[in-house]
């Protein structure tokens, strides 16, 4: 992800519709210049924080991937067993903002080295919150714009496919599983289907049924994130369809707003909404199963009888709407409040060569294929869930556990 601050070292001016992704447009003669101290101290100091903050990622994934494969991650002796998922979801990472970062350097955008964000597994299983790099001076045309903006997530959308395709051509037997959860051999090879689900996507899917031996055993999806390969490529799949959202200062509006300008901002109020309806669906799906059962309180039976038909209706419609990932409804708030809807400025009326709008149809495509609706979602252990039903699937099998909404 590209973050261009609202301002620039010394030079910064309010303009009414003349300011560039926040900055004001100045001609080189007029930016502010730095002694050659000053710009030897920020050079040196420019790789400090960045490399500090990988390092601290490193371990932080390293124990992730030690978690994802089923050991203590608090016990340091565990972390070899990271050590694959730690280089390739930072592999991804990296492409991701280096695409962003020679970019903006092949336009003489002065830009920082990725900061990492690490956070311990314990508060995120990925083990990082992503990357970001910051620009330091203003990016003053839309073609470079549109350059810096889609190179990140095309750069990582590759290394997601490469990894997803190495991924299913050599998974391991299904005894590779059944040793982290040896408690599964006692139902004959089938998984429950209680714990964390990966939801699925329309390019998992499609590679699932090519790159997979068809004789081959599939982790579903609750289990998949045990195997380094297929975890990083989707996580990779979900962030770059997030980043390419056509809203605001993600990626996905740099690129919107370098195509069509003031265009962007009503493309960004459509997708922004679509986003809040899916989100409501789960705020609906758990008002319809908490009114579901009889109450002899008359306020309950109230909105009960409001309520309990239209849900009906709709679960029996569209039952799928009520399986949407709740966490939409907190990223519709994040970027409603925090990133915005409207793209800055950007003062240039030159419009995007041909390529480039076609490059950018594709980035589209990109973000429909590697949409995720249900999300991370976790179903709770029951007596019903907790002796599975299911025998183990082979490639080409779909079960819901794959379908693009959970069930």
């Amino acid at each position: 992800m590209v973050d261009t601050p609202k301002s620039v070292f010394l030079v910064h001016r309010i303009s009414p519709k003349k300011n560039i992704m926040g900055y004001t447009s100045l001609k080189p003669s007029e930016q502010g210049q730095f002694s050659p101290e000053y710009e030897d101290a920020r050079r040196r100091s420019g790789w400090i924080l960045p490399l500090g903050l990988f390092i601290l990622t490193f371990f932080s994934t390293l124990m992730a991937g030690a978690a994802w494969a089923g050991q203590n991650f608090l016990e340091v002796t565990t972390w070899s067993y990271g050590l694959q998922y730690a280089l390739l979801i930072l592999t991804f990472l990296a492409a991701h903002e280096f695409g962003h970062y020679f970019a903006a350097k092949y336009h003489g955008v002065d830009a920082t080295l990725p900061y990492f964000i690490p956070v311990p597994p314990l508060f995120m299983p990925f083990g990082t919150a992503g990357a970001v790099i910051r620009t330091r001076t203003a990016i003053m045309s839309r073609k470079a714009l549109f350059d810096i903006g889609v190179s990140g997530p095309l750069a990582g959308f590759v290394v997601c496919v490469v990894f997803l395709a190495i991924g299913f051509m050599t998974l391991p037997p299904q005894e590779f599983l059944l040793n982290i959860h040896p408690e599964y051999r006692q139902f004959g090879g089938a998984i429950p289907d209680y714990g964390l689900h990966f939801g699925g996507t329309l390019l998992y899917g499609f590679f699932e049924r090519v790159f997979a031996n068809p004789n081959s055993w599939l982790p579903p999806m609750n289990e998949m994130y045990h195997y380094p390969y297929l975890c990083v490529g989707w996580f990779g799949l979900f962030v770059t369809s997030m980043n390419l959202l056509p809203i605001g200062q993600l990626d996905g509006g740099h690129i919107a707003h370098a195509m069509f300008s003031y265009g962007q901002a009503r493309i960004g109020r459509i997708v922004w909404w679509g986003i809040a309806l899916l989100g409501l669906g789960s705020v609906l799906s758990y008002v319809h199963s908490r009114i579901m059962f009889d109450s002899p309180d008359s306020l309950y039976m109230f909105f009960q009888s409001l309520l309990l038909p239209p849900l009906n209706a709709l679960h029996t419609i569209a039952p799928s709407y009520y399986q949407a990932w709740s966490g939409w409804v907190l990223w519709a708030l994040i970027l409603r409040f925090l990133i915005r809807i409207e793209h800055p400025y950007v003062d240039d009326d030159e419009p995007l060569d041909t390529k480039r709008m076609a490059v950018g149809f594709l980035a589209a495509l990109v973000l429909v294929v590697s949409f995720c609706p249900a999300g991370i979602f976790d179903i709770e252990r029951t007596e019903q869930n907790a002796v599975p039903k299911s025998i183990p699937r082979k490639s080409g099998e779909m079960t819901h556990n794959h379908s693009a909404i959970r069930p």
